[in-house]
């Protein structure tokens, strides 16, 4: 069955997709090229992933551009970067408004230059009109997301605008940084790594992950289907059990309860 119907008629169709591009790297260094290549060519990657991303039905991809950890990275490598990411804002904005997506930029601003705070803001008003999103996580880290969202959740219990008694998951999920976005149906990582690096900790909780060997320049259109084709392999239960009427009877639930 083709992808456009499995969408049509599966009871979670997919959505939102979540990637951690991984290898850019290890892309330039097989093919003898300096580093700042393989991002070059990361970034190329994304027009791709978008154009994949509407044929088969979704209307969100996240990307972990950035992590708060990769500020470890040498300085020149950070450099190549946030140059980088200033050259696809400048480059990509009106590309984006005009094929009708919107850029969402997440995560700690406070360590770019003012310059590249106003590129975001400027390629975020640019697109605001756009009905399919795409988000980038930029110094971004999943523990800092979940610590900075209580910290605004304190704050408002010391300004008496919140008990303390009222705060629950939703509160929490309102301060995160995807607020306002339903969580990834789906999750892929590239670069035959299996793990997820401190991205969208709460986010992904009940969503599907996909790990692919290639490195993310090579992730290419018929490699985003197969990862879509696994997804609609699976069966989403989100902790509970599709056949429990077949498993268990009233009187199981009765002798259970004798003991």
């Amino acid at each position: 069955m083709q992808l456009q119907q499995l969408a049509a008629t599966a009871d979670h169709p997919l959505r939102h997709v979540a990637v951690i591009m991984d290898g850019n790297n290890r892309w330039a260094m097989q093919r003898g090229l300096r580093g700042s290549a393989g991002h070059e060519a990361g970034a190329e990657r994304i027009r791709d992933l978008l154009r994949a991303a509407k044929l088969h039905g979704v209307t969100t991809v996240t990307l972990f551009a950035f992590s708060s950890e990769n500020w470890q990275r040498s300085k020149l490598e950070v450099r190549a970067l946030m140059s980088l990411f200033s050259s696809y804002l400048k480059r990509e904005s009106r590309k984006l408004a005009a094929d009708n997506v919107r850029l969402r930029v997440v995560g700690d601003r406070g360590n770019f230059s003012r310059r590249l705070v106003e590129q975001i803001e400027q390629a975020e008003a640019l697109t605001a009109d756009g009905d399919f999103q795409l988000v980038l996580a930029v110094d971004y880290g999943g523990r800092w997301d979940i610590a900075n969202a209580a910290k605004q959740l304190a704050q408002q219990v010391e300004q008496g605008t919140l008990k303390s008694a009222d705060i629950n998951e939703q509160r929490l999920a309102e301060q995160l940084q995807l607020a306002g976005i339903g969580d990834p149906d789906l999750c892929i990582r590239t670069a035959g790594e299996q793990r997820i690096s401190n991205f969208l900790l709460w986010q992904l909780a009940y969503s599907e992950f996909y790990f692919s060997s290639c490195y993310w320049p090579d992730f290419d259109q018929a490699m985003f289907e197969q990862a879509a084709a696994e997804y609609y392999a699976r069966q989403r239960r989100f902790g509970g059990r599709s056949d429990s009427s077949q498993l268990y009877t009233e009187s199981d639930a009765t002798s259970a309860a004798a003991h």
